[in-house]
């Protein structure tokens, strides 16, 4: 059996006793208490087991090559309480309109999908909200029965920008699961099932790639109907790439503007340009609407489904900030041109 086909006929049977809960998360819902810059406006929960996920994902301290801490993902702890706590935890700030999303990272492992099934069951029995799910699905079958489980979204993690790099961080080449192209088969099904716009992926930006490469996958992402959410790659002690260094500000801004560019259709792939090592030297759109998309803020802002937020998931709040988990300011805003030499390149 392929890990997380298990499922029984009766979920509540499956409901593992615990849960992981990001920090924030938890002092939402009461379970901690601490001082939060930024609260999230969606509550992250993580699949629990004693022990690692059964993947080969570089970057991740839950891989079973990692020697990390187990109660990590990227840079943020996620401790584990009780699943009647966090469920009955859910209601008060669901109820104040605080909270308007749950979304539930996966491990990979044998009985992930029907703990899976049962956690969303649950939840959705305590509570009216969205639950999105992130999971790397081993069939269709187990997209459909999420589905089926009243999961609104589903993202099925890419994280590379290439085959060769995805074969290198998590696929065949690190004894990993999982295979570039199958990736793009269950995402084609997962559409499907859930419609164009309610299917996500991740990509990690900093991996190896070039901008040339991570602009062409998220083109090729919008244009199946799938939304690409960014991340910046971060290094966490214990795990095979704890060595590579984060990617430049710089760098992250300009995919960051590519990916707003293609997924609102301003521009595409085809029409920009970019130089010898692959790094952007025109977003294929005027000086001027590059300048008003910046004034947005919307590029920059934490990337993904309705109301993530996920605050400082990559950064730590004294910065450099890749994701805003709020508006930013007037200096911040007024910094990218002069960060990105778009004020030069944006005059007549």
């Amino acid at each position: 059996m392929q890990a997380g086909q298990t499922h029984s006929k009766n979920p509540g049977l499956d409901l593992p006793g615990r849960v992981r809960v990001s920090l924030g998360s938890a002092m939402v819902l009461g379970l901690l208490e601490g001082k939060l810059e930024a609260k999230p406006t969606t509550v992250y929960l993580m699949t629990y087991r004693r022990g690692k996920c059964v993947a080969s994902c570089g970057f991740c301290p839950q891989a079973k090559r990692s020697r990390g801490r187990a109660d990590l993902l990227s840079r943020v702890s996620w401790p584990a309480f009780p699943i009647v706590q966090v469920v009955n935890g859910l209601q008060m700030p669901v109820e104040k309109g605080e909270i308007r999303r749950v979304c539930i990272q996966a491990l990979n492992y044998p009985e992930v999908l029907a703990h899976l099934l049962a956690l969303v069951k649950a939840i959705s029995g305590s509570v009216g909200i969205p639950i999105s799910v992130s999971y790397q699905p081993p069939n269709r079958e187990s997209i459909r029965l999420l589905a089926q489980a009243g999961v609104e979204r589903i993202g099925i993690p890419l994280d590379a920008a290439t085959e060769e790099l995805f074969d290198n961080v998590k696929g065949e080449y690190v004894g990993g699961p999982y295979r570039w192209e199958e990736e793009f088969k269950l995402l084609t099904y997962a559409l499907e099932v859930f419609g164009s716009g309610k299917v996500s992926t991740h990509l990690i930006v900093g991996l190896g790639e070039t901008e040339k490469e991570m602009a062409k996958v998220i083109q090729r992402c919008v244009d199946m109907g799938v939304l690409p959410a960014l991340f910046a790659f971060t290094p966490i002690p214990g795990t095979p790439l704890e060595w590579r260094s984060q990617p430049s500000i710089q760098a992250y801004r300009r995919i960051q503007l590519v990916r707003h560019i293609v997924l609102n259709g301003i521009g595409r792939f085809e029409r920009m340009r970019f130089d010898e090592e692959g790094r952007i030297v025109d977003f294929g759109v005027d000086g001027r609407v590059l300048q008003q998309i910046i004034q947005t803020d919307t590029p920059f802002l934490t990337s993904g489904c309705p109301n993530c937020n996920r605050p400082y998931y990559n950064e730590k709040p004294s910065g450099p900030i890749y994701n805003y988990p709020r508006g930013l300011t007037e200096k911040e805003r007024s910094d990218i041109p002069t960060l990105l030499g778009l004020e030069r390149s944006s005059k007549p």
